[in-house]
């Protein structure tokens, strides 16, 4: 849109005109039976058309392209292409041209002209053109701002400028989701929203991790032998559809080992995405740094490493714990007490000494117990005290197990 055009008359004329792909040509088929009064003259008509596809007049769909009829809607990530001509309507030579294009956004202004140096001479009837590209990474209003400066044969030095203003559309809509597992995985469900009026080609959805952290995608499974998308074999999202994708952080063994590293980490990654629409015009969008509260597991953690499915009921069966010292500059001397409930029983000495354990180190611990209730029972009861500090933390429902009877052969 043209927003201050030029008061003065000039000798050279600008014109700039977006760049974008033509569309296919759509006709609105008109038919009828034969027995109808026009008889078979609609379908000659349409078979006659050169817009339509022979042999399948009735479609819609043409064969033919139609160039862009006006300036269209530009969105996040795509690349704005324009091209530039000045044209010299006058009858005169013109001298010392300089063209310089500049997009003004709400956060700063780029040069996109492809060459600052000035052109010595324009002839009557000649032009001079310019194709600009830029990849828009913000959106909201932009203006783009064309000058032009000459001079005459007279020697007096002429300026003008036009602005152009469009505003940049947000393509997709995405949010996402954390989930904190027991064993220091995270999960990260992304949502991702076609917010344009057209389908999109998702070519690719991918996360970065962070340094500390490797990715596993969940968005694929293995049927007969061949990794297939969960999604179909055809990656298209229709306007506002949604699709939701699933990734596993899993921290590096070097940061693994350290506790107290893992325990402050907020930020996770960031995702990168490209689609392609209509013709195969391309986007790509990359999030900021995905950052996610972390989870507080105070002075000391307890976490299951082993842990069996089903177990039979009063018969003893044996998990593994892991103790962790979260603490960055504090030794703790453990106690573990083991206590009872209504379902669950401990097997071994309560009270006994672990010993000390120093700043984001960790020890794993076997312990045996048994079920005299069945269904599902939840594992509770666990007590670790830190003699230094008088200080006792409680560990109820840990996990769960399913109790069968032991006429039931439990599977391994």
């Amino acid at each position: 849109m043209e927003v201050n055009p030029p008061k003065q008359e000039h000798l050279l004329a600008l014109k700039v005109m977006r760049l974008t792909k033509p569309t296919l040509f759509t006709n609105i088929p008109v038919t009828c039976e034969e027995k109808d009064l026009p008889g078979d003259l609609f379908n000659q008509l349409m078979r006659d058309d050169p817009s339509t596809v022979n042999g399948a007049e009735v479609l819609m769909l043409g064969e033919m392209l139609t160039l862009p009829q006006n300036f269209g809607n530009i969105f996040l990530g795509e690349t704005f292409s324009s091209y530039i001509s000045v044209h010299n309507d006058s009858n005169q030579v013109v001298k010392d041209i300089l063209v310089k294009a500049d997009l003004q956004t709400s956060s700063q202004r780029l040069n996109l002209s492809a060459s600052n140096a000035a052109v010595a001479e324009l002839k009557p009837d000649c032009c001079i053109d310019d194709v600009i590209h830029h990849e828009v990474k913000e959106i909201g209003t932009h203006i783009l701002v064309c000058a032009v400066s000459y001079t005459t044969q007279a020697g007096e030095k002429m300026y003008f400028r036009k602005f152009f203003k469009f505003q940049v559309l947000k393509p997709l809509d995405v949010k996402t989701k954390f989930y904190n597992a027991e064993t220091d995985e995270v999960f990260l469900e992304a949502q991702i929203q076609n917010m344009t009026t057209s389908p999109m080609f998702m070519e690719k959805v991918s996360l970065e991790p962070s340094i500390m952290y490797n990715v596993t995608e969940l968005n694929s499974v293995t049927q007969a032998g061949e990794c297939v998308s969960t999604f179909g074999s055809r990656a298209y999202l229709q306007p506002m559809d949604t699709r939701q994708y699933l990734y596993c952080l899993k921290p590096k063994k070097e940061f693994a080992e350290k506790a107290g590293i893992i325990k402050g980490v907020t930020v996770i990654g960031k995702l990168d995405i490209v689609w392609k629409t209509n013709l195969g015009e391309r986007g790509r969008l990359q999030t900021s740094q995905l950052q996610r509260m972390a989870p507080g597991y105070g002075d000391v953690r307890l976490s299951l490493e082993a842990i069996p499915d089903t177990v039979n009921l009063e018969e003893p069966f044996h998990i593994t714990c892991k103790i962790t010292n979260c603490s960055s500059e504090r030794t703790m001397d453990l106690v573990l007490e083991m206590c009872n409930t209504n379902s669950i029983h401990w097997c071994g000495i309560s009270g006994r000494q672990l010993g000390k354990l120093h700043p984001s180190s960790s020890l794993s611990l076997a312990l045996t117990l048994l079920s005299s209730v069945q269904g599902l029972q939840s594992i509770s009861g666990l007590r670790l005290t830190d003699t230094f500090l008088k200080r006792t933390y409680e560990y109820d429902d840990i996990a769960q197990v399913c109790v069968v009877s032991s006429a039931i052969k439990v599977e391994s």
